[in-house]
């Protein structure tokens, strides 16, 4: 891997008719963010029916039969990439769980802290676990509340649990959203007609036609039923610290962020990054997609032409014949190809949103040498990523990031580029409106570059609970 994975995503929809069918809508809109899994739950008041699948929406919801197996005016919804857990039919959202009270139905965007520590305590006292996934663990710790309305039962649980999640839950009567105290994962409502919408992006509000109403705020939880709309914020309260990526990389460019879209911020990323480390070069190049608006944002500040000189194939799936070592060895590029006329005898300024392990921009430096580029200027339009993630994102072990390992010059002639510069720390916040960091407040999650996290992430140092428990529990639940 390398690349910094997508989470999930989640929506939920109270009160339509067509609950199902916008559910899975909402989910195409949301692939990006998952391409594992997903899963769609629906509620008639009475009954809760699911279907969940491996593989994209489009390749399990679009058929009637489908989506006729789902009744009922509620769903949910989830697009799942594995961020904790093994990838197991038993770990696909939502989850659901028929409790003293009533069903309950869970989809969650994020990771818990310590989750391994809840579970581990929860087995203790006779807890019986069917999946890996850490989400399970919220789903038993509302099942064992002793507190007697469901909304309590939930509160209770959260203030157990540590980490960066959104959720939505799905009751017989209501709908409810939830964002955990720093609001590190992302969730907004929307509204169509007299339906309201909870959903990670406002990409998947605009596909169904619902209008954008807000964010639900950090530490909030949001109430909705057939009376309406209600907000609860009962942890102290917090600074908001929004994970970052989602402004660099996760969320789709045309998403609205604190009312300015996705794309705007990365241009802005790209126009900083000129002015931190411009070079004198013919064309700018981006890395695609990735590398798009922040090449842009770049092109404009120096006053330089944006062209394509890097071609992606959009159409290569997980599923894709995997090529031999003999097929390898004549060069197959299965993902990207040189744009030979526009490179040649030319000096590139090559921009990236990441740099992760250095192996993807290796190979496509070498791409760019061998169609006869003169120069390569690779430009990153973020700050060098040191330190792993445990909310939700998935990256490398610390000791397989580049920037871990290496300083910049031996990134440099690792990769093989004439030059490499990084976005500052600094340029960042610029770039999301702050005039700088407050090494006491920061305004995001941006432990990936400083390795200041939020919330302690307790279970970082332990065995990977995926592999550790996968096989004793398909043995116990297969």
């Amino acid at each position: 891997m390398d690349r910094i994975k997508e989470e999930c995503g989640i929506f939920g929809i109270f009160n339509n008719k067509e609950a199902a069918t916008l559910t899975a809508l909402g989910l195409h809109a949301l692939q990006h963010r998952g391409q594992e899994a997903c899963g769609i739950v629906t509620c008639d008041s009475k009954n809760f029916y699911a279907e969940r699948r491996f593989g994209l929406v489009g390749d399990n919801f679009t058929k009637g039969k489908v989506i006729k197996r789902l009744p009922g005016k509620n769903a949910i919804g989830h697009n799942r990439y594995s961020t904790a857990g093994n990838n197991l039919i038993k770990n696909i959202q939502p989850f659901f769980a028929d409790l003293h009270k009533g069903g309950i139905s869970i989809a969650h965007n994020g990771n818990l802290c310590n989750a391994l520590h809840l579970r581990e305590e929860l087995v203790k006292n006779g807890s019986i676990f069917q999946s890996t996934s850490d989400t399970e663990t919220i789903v038993q710790l509302i099942a064992k509340s002793k507190r007697l309305k469901i909304v309590e039962k939930i509160i209770d649980a959260l203030f157990k649990i540590q980490g960066g999640y959104a959720l939505t839950v799905l009751t017989k009567e209501k709908l409810i959203g939830i964002r955990d105290p720093f609001g590190i994962r992302p969730l907004v409502i929307g509204k169509l007609n007299k339906s309201f919408i909870l959903t990670s992006e406002t990409c998947a509000l605009d596909i169904i036609g619902a209008k954008f109403i807000r964010e639900v705020e950090n530490g909030e939880i949001v109430i909705i039923d057939e009376n309406g709309m209600e907000s609860l914020k009962p942890f102290p309260k917090m600074k908001e610290r929004p994970c970052i990526f989602e402004y660099i990389y996760f969320s789709r460019p045309d998403s609205i962020i604190k009312n300015i879209s996705v794309y705007e911020y990365r241009k802005r990323l790209g126009c900083e990054l000129a002015k931190e480390s411009n070079v004198d070069a013919d064309l700018v190049v981006p890395v695609p997609d990735s590398g798009v608006p922040a090449s842009i944002g770049f092109a404009e500040k120096i006053n330089r032409n944006v062209e394509l000189g890097i071609i992606r194939n959009h159409y290569v799936g997980r599923t894709f014949i995997e090529p031999t070592q003999q097929i390898r060895s004549f060069g197959v590029k299965l993902k990207h190809n040189i744009n030979r006329p526009l490179v040649k005898d030319k000096s590139l300024i090559l921009i990236d949103d990441s740099l992760v392990r250095g192996t993807t921009s290796l190979k496509i430096v070498k791409m760019l040498y061998e169609a006869g580029a003169k120069e390569i200027h690779l430009r990153i339009a973020s700050p060098p990523i040191k330190y792993p993630d445990y909310y939700g994102v998935d990256t490398p072990d610390k000791k397989e990031l580049l920037a871990s390992k290496l300083n910049i010059e031996e990134m440099r002639k690792f990769i093989k580029v004439t030059s490499l510069k990084f976005l500052s720390i600094e340029g960042l916040y610029r770039s999301m409106g702050h005039k700088e960091r407050n090494n006491s407040y920061p305004q995001f999650t941006d432990h990936c570059f400083t390795g200041e996290y939020p919330v302690e992430p307790i279970d970082a140092s332990r065995k990977d609970f995926g592999e550790e428990q996968a096989s004793l529990i398909s043995k116990n639940y297969q």
